[in-house]
């Protein structure tokens, strides 16, 4: 673990991250722009318009499903939280004790998600949402996601309460809950997406359960602080102790201004 005050420069992993979030929060600030603007002009539906423009549909589409492809393979940029399935990342600690404390948690992520996103198909169906709201929230889910591993995860600090990342039991979920509202658009290009989500969910999950050693930090060396390539916890520290300086910085301002 690095010294307090000590700089930690970004890795390789973390860099991609961002570079991820970026790409994503441009997409939905043109997507929600578009849809806004052709409803206030009483235009057609953003999913109309998008198909309206082959180059767009074609390169927001293709970018998700790249990324989903290379899921399924080994990779050096990539969180190690969603490396540790392969058998090339298992590396043996000598223990046979299979530890996952999050893993009771799991099943009530999965209802509460179904659930939550059910209110919105169930407004779809009944027509008060239209395909739009879909895709937006979709495009919302996927900067919500980059943001999860980057600064915070409600599921990792409420419900799963693992220690980071690294060791999350549901981090292939990613892709299958960023594209569970595609399921009420009836389009080639949405269900395709979707399809190849739950491809890769359940061939995490299958993975779990014919390997649970490999999602162990206590069988699996690789999950270890000292093996991890991504050090997005000291990242997480420092941009906590950043802010803990602005609020101090702001207290200290206030009272003067009082006096």
């Amino acid at each position: 673990m690095a010294k307090e005050g000590k700089k930690i420069k970004l890795t390789v992993v973390s860099t991609y991250h961002y570079v991820r979030l970026v790409a994503r929060s441009i997409t939905f600030l043109a997507l929600l722009t578009y849809y806004v603007i052709y409803r206030l002009r009483g235009g057609d539906d953003i999913g109309q318009v998008i198909e309206s423009h082959p180059f767009i549909l074609l390169t927001i589409w293709g970018f998700f499903l790249v990324e989903m492809i290379l899921r399924f393979f080994p990779s050096k940029f990539e969180s190690p939280g969603c490396q540790k399935q392969f058998a090339k990342n298992y590396v043996k600690t000598g223990k046979t004790n299979i530890e996952i404390q999050d893993n009771n948690a799991v099943m009530l992520v999965a209802l509460i998600w179904i659930a939550f996103n059910g209110v919105f198909g169930a407004l779809h169906m009944r027509g008060i949402l239209d395909d739009g709201i879909m895709i937006l929230l979709c495009s919302f889910y996927s900067v919500s996601d980059m943001i999860c591993i980057l600064f915070f995860c409600p599921f990792q600090s409420w419900l799963l309460k693992n220690k980071c990342c690294c060791s999350c039991r549901i981090y292939n979920w990613d892709y299958a809950m960023m594209f569970t509202p595609l399921f009420f658009v009836q389009k080639s290009y949405t269900w395709s997406l979707l399809v190849v989500s739950m491809a890769l969910l359940a061939r995490w999950e299958i993975t779990f359960f014919k390997y649970p050693e490999r999602f162990s930090e206590s069988t699996n060396a690789y999950l270890h602080c000292q093996n991890c390539t991504e050090k997005l916890c000291t990242h997480k520290k420092q941009l906590k102790s950043l802010w803990k300086k602005i609020a101090e910085y702001t207290q200290a301002r206030i009272k003067k201004l009082k006096i």
